[in-house]
Protein backbone atom coordinates (compact mmCIF):
# COMPACT_ATOMS: atom_id res chain seq x y z
CA UNK A 1 0.00 0.00 0.00
CA UNK A 2 1.15 3.54 -1.24
CA UNK A 3 -0.73 5.43 2.13
CA UNK A 4 -1.42 4.44 5.41
CA UNK A 5 -4.90 4.59 5.05
CA UNK A 6 -5.25 1.74 3.33
CA UNK A 7 -3.18 -0.68 5.25
CA UNK A 8 -5.16 -2.57 6.94
CA UNK A 9 -7.88 -2.17 4.63
CA UNK A 10 -8.59 -5.33 2.64
CA UNK A 11 -10.98 -5.70 -0.72
CA UNK A 12 -14.71 -7.04 -0.63
CA UNK A 13 -13.47 -10.12 -2.91
CA UNK A 14 -17.41 -9.43 -4.24
CA UNK A 15 -15.51 -7.84 -7.28
CA UNK A 16 -13.50 -10.69 -7.93
CA UNK A 17 -15.65 -13.59 -7.85
CA UNK A 18 -18.25 -11.17 -10.02
CA UNK A 19 -15.29 -10.36 -12.83
CA UNK A 20 -14.49 -14.27 -12.57
CA UNK A 21 -17.82 -15.30 -13.20
CA UNK A 22 -18.68 -12.35 -15.79
CA UNK A 23 -15.23 -13.52 -17.42
CA UNK A 24 -16.83 -17.44 -17.78
CA UNK A 25 -19.53 -16.23 -19.62
CA UNK A 26 -21.90 -19.15 -18.92
CA UNK A 27 -26.02 -18.52 -18.51
CA UNK A 28 -26.42 -21.59 -16.39
CA UNK A 29 -23.65 -20.14 -13.40
CA UNK A 30 -25.84 -19.34 -10.20
CA UNK A 31 -24.93 -15.68 -9.46
CA UNK A 32 -25.10 -15.96 -6.02
CA UNK A 33 -21.82 -13.61 -5.20
CA UNK A 34 -23.49 -10.45 -5.65
CA UNK A 35 -26.13 -8.17 -3.72
CA UNK A 36 -28.41 -7.68 -6.79
CA UNK A 37 -31.96 -8.49 -7.27
CA UNK A 38 -33.94 -9.37 -10.70
CA UNK A 39 -37.36 -8.38 -9.50
CA UNK A 40 -38.23 -4.64 -10.55
CA UNK A 41 -38.72 -1.34 -8.91
CA UNK A 42 -41.94 0.02 -8.52
CA UNK A 43 -43.53 1.10 -11.45
CA UNK A 44 -43.63 4.71 -10.04
CA UNK A 45 -40.32 5.29 -9.75
CA UNK A 46 -39.55 4.01 -13.03
CA UNK A 47 -42.37 6.65 -14.65
CA UNK A 48 -40.75 9.63 -12.21
CA UNK A 49 -36.94 9.01 -13.60
CA UNK A 50 -38.16 8.44 -17.10
CA UNK A 51 -39.68 12.13 -17.11
CA UNK A 52 -36.84 13.44 -15.13
CA UNK A 53 -34.17 12.29 -17.99
CA UNK A 54 -35.68 15.21 -19.73
CA UNK A 55 -36.29 17.85 -17.13
CA UNK A 56 -33.61 20.28 -16.72
CA UNK A 57 -33.80 20.41 -13.04
CA UNK A 58 -33.04 17.05 -12.68
CA UNK A 59 -29.49 17.90 -14.42
CA UNK A 60 -28.01 20.31 -11.95
CA UNK A 61 -25.93 19.72 -9.02
CA UNK A 62 -28.15 21.72 -7.26
CA UNK A 63 -30.06 21.64 -4.45
CA UNK A 64 -26.51 20.62 -3.09
CA UNK A 65 -28.25 18.89 -0.07
CA UNK A 66 -31.40 17.00 -1.88
CA UNK A 67 -34.30 17.77 -3.49
CA UNK A 68 -37.01 18.96 -1.27
CA UNK A 69 -39.39 16.11 -2.38
CA UNK A 70 -36.88 13.38 -1.26
CA UNK A 71 -36.21 14.77 2.00
CA UNK A 72 -39.98 15.01 3.16
CA UNK A 73 -40.18 11.67 1.84
CA UNK A 74 -37.82 10.45 3.88
CA UNK A 75 -38.35 11.95 7.36
CA UNK A 76 -41.81 11.22 6.70
CA UNK A 77 -41.39 7.14 5.89
CA UNK A 78 -39.11 7.04 9.53
CA UNK A 79 -42.07 9.19 11.30
CA UNK A 80 -44.38 6.19 9.98
CA UNK A 81 -42.27 3.76 10.93
CA UNK A 82 -40.93 5.29 14.33
CA UNK A 83 -43.53 7.14 15.27
CA UNK A 84 -40.63 10.69 15.70
CA UNK A 85 -40.40 13.77 13.55
CA UNK A 86 -37.69 15.45 11.87
CA UNK A 87 -36.83 18.53 9.83
CA UNK A 88 -36.66 17.77 6.01
CA UNK A 89 -34.63 20.41 5.41
CA UNK A 90 -32.26 20.86 8.48
CA UNK A 91 -32.25 17.56 9.87
CA UNK A 92 -32.20 15.43 6.40
CA UNK A 93 -29.64 15.20 3.43
CA UNK A 94 -29.93 13.02 0.75
CA UNK A 95 -26.81 10.90 0.13
CA UNK A 96 -25.35 9.67 -2.97
CA UNK A 97 -26.24 5.56 -2.47
CA UNK A 98 -26.49 4.26 1.60
CA UNK A 99 -22.90 3.63 1.62
CA UNK A 100 -21.68 7.25 0.91
CA UNK A 101 -23.99 8.34 3.27
CA UNK A 102 -22.74 5.97 6.42
CA UNK A 103 -19.37 7.08 5.16
CA UNK A 104 -20.38 10.87 5.39
CA UNK A 105 -21.49 10.07 8.78
CA UNK A 106 -18.31 8.34 10.20
CA UNK A 107 -16.55 11.28 8.63
CA UNK A 108 -18.32 13.56 10.48
CA UNK A 109 -18.36 11.80 14.26
CA UNK A 110 -14.80 9.74 14.06
CA UNK A 111 -11.59 11.77 15.39
CA UNK A 112 -8.47 9.18 14.15
CA UNK A 113 -8.16 5.92 16.58
CA UNK A 114 -12.36 6.19 17.90
CA UNK A 115 -13.70 3.05 18.25
CA UNK A 116 -16.69 1.75 16.09
CA UNK A 117 -18.55 -1.33 17.57
CA UNK A 118 -19.98 -3.49 14.85
CA UNK A 119 -21.58 -7.35 14.88
CA UNK A 120 -19.28 -9.75 13.21
CA UNK A 121 -19.43 -10.75 10.59
CA UNK A 122 -20.33 -7.57 9.20
CA UNK A 123 -20.26 -6.17 5.62
CA UNK A 124 -16.37 -5.47 4.79
CA UNK A 125 -17.40 -2.41 3.04
CA UNK A 126 -18.65 -1.23 6.33
CA UNK A 127 -15.83 -1.97 8.10
CA UNK A 128 -13.72 -0.23 5.47
CA UNK A 129 -15.24 3.07 5.82
CA UNK A 130 -14.76 2.79 9.68
CA UNK A 131 -11.48 2.64 8.63
CA UNK A 132 -11.02 4.95 6.11
CA UNK A 133 -12.40 7.36 8.61
CA UNK A 134 -9.71 7.05 10.50
CA UNK A 135 -11.84 4.92 13.03
CA UNK A 136 -11.00 0.92 14.86
CA UNK A 137 -13.73 -1.67 14.33
CA UNK A 138 -14.69 -3.18 17.90
CA UNK A 139 -16.09 -6.83 16.73
CA UNK A 140 -18.65 -8.32 18.59
CA UNK A 141 -19.28 -11.60 17.57
CA UNK A 142 -22.93 -12.97 16.56
CA UNK A 143 -23.45 -16.65 17.13
CA UNK A 144 -25.49 -19.41 15.84
CA UNK A 145 -28.94 -20.16 18.43
CA UNK A 146 -31.13 -22.46 17.31
CA UNK A 147 -30.53 -22.65 13.38
CA UNK A 148 -30.00 -18.70 13.81
CA UNK A 149 -28.26 -15.56 14.52
CA UNK A 150 -28.13 -13.73 17.74
CA UNK A 151 -26.08 -11.54 19.18
CA UNK A 152 -23.59 -11.88 21.83
CA UNK A 153 -24.71 -9.74 24.39
CA UNK A 154 -21.79 -10.59 26.96
CA UNK A 155 -19.41 -9.71 24.45
CA UNK A 156 -21.31 -6.70 23.64
CA UNK A 157 -21.55 -5.07 27.04
CA UNK A 158 -17.17 -6.08 27.27
CA UNK A 159 -16.87 -3.74 24.18
CA UNK A 160 -17.22 -0.82 25.38
CA UNK A 161 -14.67 1.09 26.30
CA UNK A 162 -13.20 5.48 27.01
CA UNK A 163 -12.71 5.33 23.26
CA UNK A 164 -15.99 4.32 22.12
CA UNK A 165 -17.38 6.61 19.41
CA UNK A 166 -20.42 4.96 17.69
CA UNK A 167 -22.40 1.80 17.47
CA UNK A 168 -23.26 1.00 13.89
CA UNK A 169 -26.05 -1.55 13.46
CA UNK A 170 -28.03 -2.99 10.58
CA UNK A 171 -30.79 -5.28 11.03
CA UNK A 172 -31.56 -7.04 8.98
CA UNK A 173 -27.95 -7.18 8.72
CA UNK A 174 -25.52 -7.97 5.85
CA UNK A 175 -23.87 -10.56 5.47
CA UNK A 176 -25.96 -12.67 8.32
CA UNK A 177 -29.43 -12.10 8.07
CA UNK A 178 -29.60 -11.33 11.69
CA UNK A 179 -32.48 -9.07 12.72
CA UNK A 180 -32.28 -7.98 16.20
CA UNK A 181 -34.52 -8.67 18.81
CA UNK A 182 -36.27 -6.85 21.38
CA UNK A 183 -33.80 -7.68 24.08
CA UNK A 184 -30.81 -7.29 21.61
CA UNK A 185 -32.27 -3.55 20.50
CA UNK A 186 -32.25 -2.52 24.42
CA UNK A 187 -28.75 -3.43 24.73
CA UNK A 188 -27.51 -1.69 22.34
CA UNK A 189 -29.36 1.44 23.13
CA UNK A 190 -28.34 0.98 26.69
CA UNK A 191 -24.83 0.91 25.77
CA UNK A 192 -25.25 3.86 23.46
CA UNK A 193 -26.99 5.74 26.58
CA UNK A 194 -24.10 5.05 28.78
CA UNK A 195 -21.17 5.66 26.90
CA UNK A 196 -22.58 8.98 24.93
CA UNK A 197 -22.07 7.36 21.92
CA UNK A 198 -23.54 7.59 18.47
CA UNK A 199 -26.12 5.05 17.14
CA UNK A 200 -25.29 4.67 13.35
CA UNK A 201 -28.35 2.70 11.65
CA UNK A 202 -28.20 0.91 8.27
CA UNK A 203 -31.36 1.42 7.28
CA UNK A 204 -30.80 -0.39 4.06
CA UNK A 205 -32.58 -3.89 4.90
CA UNK A 206 -35.18 -2.69 7.93
CA UNK A 207 -38.49 -4.24 6.35
CA UNK A 208 -36.69 -7.42 4.27
CA UNK A 209 -38.19 -9.59 7.45
CA UNK A 210 -39.03 -12.98 7.12
CA UNK A 211 -40.80 -13.49 10.87
CA UNK A 212 -44.00 -11.97 11.98
CA UNK A 213 -42.27 -10.17 14.52
CA UNK A 214 -42.58 -6.36 13.80
CA UNK A 215 -40.02 -3.82 12.66
CA UNK A 216 -38.09 -2.43 15.35
CA UNK A 217 -35.94 0.45 14.77
CA UNK A 218 -33.50 2.34 17.24
CA UNK A 219 -35.69 5.26 17.48
CA UNK A 220 -38.41 3.71 19.41
CA UNK A 221 -36.42 2.85 21.72
CA UNK A 222 -36.59 6.45 25.05
CA UNK A 223 -33.73 9.01 24.42
CA UNK A 224 -32.46 8.27 21.36
CA UNK A 225 -33.54 10.35 18.91
CA UNK A 226 -30.23 12.79 20.12
CA UNK A 227 -28.14 9.70 19.82
CA UNK A 228 -28.76 8.45 16.49
CA UNK A 229 -28.30 8.52 13.12
CA UNK A 230 -30.51 6.61 10.43
CA UNK A 231 -28.74 5.86 7.44
CA UNK A 232 -31.25 4.35 4.18
CA UNK A 233 -31.65 3.82 0.68
CA UNK A 234 -33.12 2.89 -2.24
CA UNK A 235 -31.34 -0.27 -3.22
CA UNK A 236 -33.01 -2.89 -1.48
CA UNK A 237 -36.35 -2.72 -0.05
CA UNK A 238 -36.85 -0.72 -3.55
CA UNK A 239 -34.98 -2.84 -5.59
CA UNK A 240 -32.99 0.37 -7.18
CA UNK A 241 -30.13 -0.56 -7.14
CA UNK A 242 -28.44 1.99 -9.88
CA UNK A 243 -29.90 4.91 -9.20
CA UNK A 244 -27.43 5.62 -6.28
CA UNK A 245 -30.21 7.37 -3.69
CA UNK A 246 -29.92 7.31 -0.13
CA UNK A 247 -30.71 9.15 2.99
CA UNK A 248 -29.60 10.53 6.26
CA UNK A 249 -31.38 11.22 9.01
CA UNK A 250 -30.42 12.86 12.46
CA UNK A 251 -30.04 15.84 15.12
CA UNK A 252 -29.73 19.25 13.45
CA UNK A 253 -26.33 20.10 15.20
CA UNK A 254 -24.90 16.48 13.86
CA UNK A 255 -26.43 17.33 10.08
CA UNK A 256 -24.72 20.32 9.62
CA UNK A 257 -21.34 18.87 10.20
CA UNK A 258 -22.26 15.80 7.98
CA UNK A 259 -23.64 18.55 5.52
CA UNK A 260 -19.59 19.65 4.85
CA UNK A 261 -18.88 16.41 4.57
CA UNK A 262 -21.21 15.44 2.19
CA UNK A 263 -19.71 18.74 0.25
CA UNK A 264 -16.50 18.07 0.53
CA UNK A 265 -17.28 14.46 -0.98
CA UNK A 266 -19.45 13.56 -3.19
CA UNK A 267 -21.04 17.02 -3.58
CA UNK A 268 -23.89 15.84 -4.25
CA UNK A 269 -26.57 13.27 -5.67
CA UNK A 270 -27.77 11.74 -9.22
CA UNK A 271 -29.57 14.33 -10.17
CA UNK A 272 -32.46 11.96 -12.53
CA UNK A 273 -31.98 9.40 -9.76
CA UNK A 274 -34.08 11.30 -6.88
CA UNK A 275 -37.38 11.74 -8.37
CA UNK A 276 -37.91 8.28 -9.01
CA UNK A 277 -36.32 7.66 -5.15
CA UNK A 278 -39.07 10.09 -3.95
CA UNK A 279 -41.47 8.51 -5.88
CA UNK A 280 -40.85 5.27 -4.68
CA UNK A 281 -41.05 5.94 -1.21
CA UNK A 282 -44.27 7.78 -1.63
CA UNK A 283 -46.40 5.18 -3.74
CA UNK A 284 -48.98 3.40 -2.87
CA UNK A 285 -47.48 0.27 -4.29
CA UNK A 286 -43.66 0.23 -3.75
CA UNK A 287 -43.44 -4.11 -3.98
CA UNK A 288 -41.90 -4.11 -0.85
CA UNK A 289 -43.94 -6.74 1.04
CA UNK A 290 -44.36 -8.74 -2.34
CA UNK A 291 -41.16 -9.16 -3.31
CA UNK A 292 -39.80 -9.91 0.47
CA UNK A 293 -42.34 -12.74 0.03
CA UNK A 294 -40.48 -14.16 -3.34
CA UNK A 295 -37.19 -13.73 -1.63
CA UNK A 296 -38.09 -15.67 1.14
CA UNK A 297 -39.47 -18.35 -1.10
CA UNK A 298 -36.05 -18.34 -2.59
CA UNK A 299 -34.15 -18.65 0.96
CA UNK A 300 -36.91 -21.29 2.10
CA UNK A 301 -35.55 -23.59 -1.27
CA UNK A 302 -31.58 -23.03 -0.61
CA UNK A 303 -32.32 -24.10 3.14
CA UNK A 304 -34.62 -27.16 2.29
CA UNK A 305 -32.19 -28.17 -0.24
CA UNK A 306 -29.15 -27.58 1.64
CA UNK A 307 -30.19 -28.76 5.16
CA UNK A 308 -27.71 -31.53 5.24
CA UNK A 309 -25.11 -28.76 5.04
CA UNK A 310 -23.91 -26.09 8.46
CA UNK A 311 -26.31 -23.40 6.81
CA UNK A 312 -27.31 -20.75 9.13
CA UNK A 313 -30.72 -19.27 8.30
CA UNK A 314 -30.84 -15.60 7.90
CA UNK A 315 -34.41 -13.81 9.30
CA UNK A 316 -34.23 -11.43 6.81
CA UNK A 317 -31.86 -9.59 4.09
CA UNK A 318 -30.91 -11.06 0.80
CA UNK A 319 -28.07 -13.79 2.24
CA UNK A 320 -27.54 -16.56 4.13
CA UNK A 321 -23.78 -17.64 4.98
CA UNK A 322 -22.75 -21.74 5.31
CA UNK A 323 -20.06 -22.45 7.75
CA UNK A 324 -17.64 -24.29 4.94
CA UNK A 325 -14.87 -24.63 7.72
CA UNK A 326 -16.79 -26.69 9.66
CA UNK A 327 -16.70 -29.14 6.67
CA UNK A 328 -12.62 -28.91 6.78
CA UNK A 329 -13.20 -26.75 3.63
CA UNK A 330 -11.95 -23.29 3.67
CA UNK A 331 -14.76 -20.69 2.58
CA UNK A 332 -12.17 -19.59 -0.46
CA UNK A 333 -11.64 -23.25 -1.41
CA UNK A 334 -15.16 -24.00 -1.06
CA UNK A 335 -15.83 -21.05 -2.85
CA UNK A 336 -13.19 -22.02 -5.92
CA UNK A 337 -14.46 -25.48 -6.32
CA UNK A 338 -18.02 -24.28 -6.62
CA UNK A 339 -17.29 -22.23 -9.28
CA UNK A 340 -15.47 -24.34 -11.49
CA UNK A 341 -17.36 -27.83 -10.57
CA UNK A 342 -20.74 -26.78 -9.61
CA UNK A 343 -21.07 -23.34 -11.72
CA UNK A 344 -22.33 -21.39 -8.86
CA UNK A 345 -20.20 -17.60 -7.40
CA UNK A 346 -20.32 -17.53 -4.38
CA UNK A 347 -18.03 -15.12 -2.03
CA UNK A 348 -15.91 -16.26 1.17
CA UNK A 349 -16.16 -13.68 4.02
CA UNK A 350 -12.29 -13.55 3.90
CA UNK A 351 -11.99 -9.81 5.05
CA UNK A 352 -15.80 -9.56 6.49
CA UNK A 353 -14.91 -9.79 10.54
CA UNK A 354 -12.32 -12.02 12.24
CA UNK A 355 -10.53 -14.81 10.81
CA UNK A 356 -12.06 -17.49 13.34
CA UNK A 357 -15.57 -16.05 13.08
CA UNK A 358 -16.80 -14.47 9.83
CA UNK A 359 -13.67 -16.27 8.29
CA UNK A 360 -15.08 -19.29 8.25
CA UNK A 361 -18.18 -18.52 5.94
CA UNK A 362 -19.36 -18.19 2.60
CA UNK A 363 -22.28 -16.57 1.51
CA UNK A 364 -24.71 -17.08 -1.04
CA UNK A 365 -27.20 -14.03 -2.05
CA UNK A 366 -30.57 -15.40 -3.18
CA UNK A 367 -32.11 -12.21 -4.07
CA UNK A 368 -31.24 -12.53 -7.54
CA UNK A 369 -31.71 -15.94 -9.06
CA UNK A 370 -35.33 -17.40 -9.44
CA UNK A 371 -36.91 -20.72 -7.79
CA UNK A 372 -36.94 -22.34 -10.79
CA UNK A 373 -33.25 -21.69 -11.53
CA UNK A 374 -32.52 -22.51 -8.15
CA UNK A 375 -34.25 -25.67 -7.52
CA UNK A 376 -31.59 -28.80 -7.59
CA UNK A 377 -28.39 -26.67 -6.14
CA UNK A 378 -27.72 -29.61 -4.28
CA UNK A 379 -26.28 -31.15 -6.49
CA UNK A 380 -24.40 -28.46 -7.78
CA UNK A 381 -22.71 -28.60 -4.48
CA UNK A 382 -22.42 -32.08 -4.38
CA UNK A 383 -20.68 -32.01 -7.78
CA UNK A 384 -18.33 -29.32 -6.43
CA UNK A 385 -17.71 -30.54 -2.86
CA UNK A 386 -17.87 -34.09 -3.67
CA UNK A 387 -20.59 -34.31 -0.45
Amino acid sequence: MTVSRLRHIPGINVDKMGNAADALGDPDMLRLENLDTDIAPPRAALEATRVAVDADEANSYLPFLGIHALREAAVARIKTDTGVAYDPEGECIVSAGGLSGILNVLLAILEPGDEVIITDPAYAGLLNRIRLAGGVPRLVPLKVAEGGWRLDLEALAASRSDKTRAVLTMSPSMPSGIVHNLEEWQAICDLVRQTGAWLVHDAAMERILYTDAPMLHPLQFPDMRERTVTVGSVSKEYRMIGWRVGWIVGPRELMNDVGLVSLSNVVCQVGIGMPGAAAALTTDDDGVAEATARWRARRDLILDELADLPCVRPDGGWSLLIDTAALDLPPERASALLLDKGRIAATAMTGWGAPDQAGRYLRLVFANEPRARLAGIRERFRAAWGM
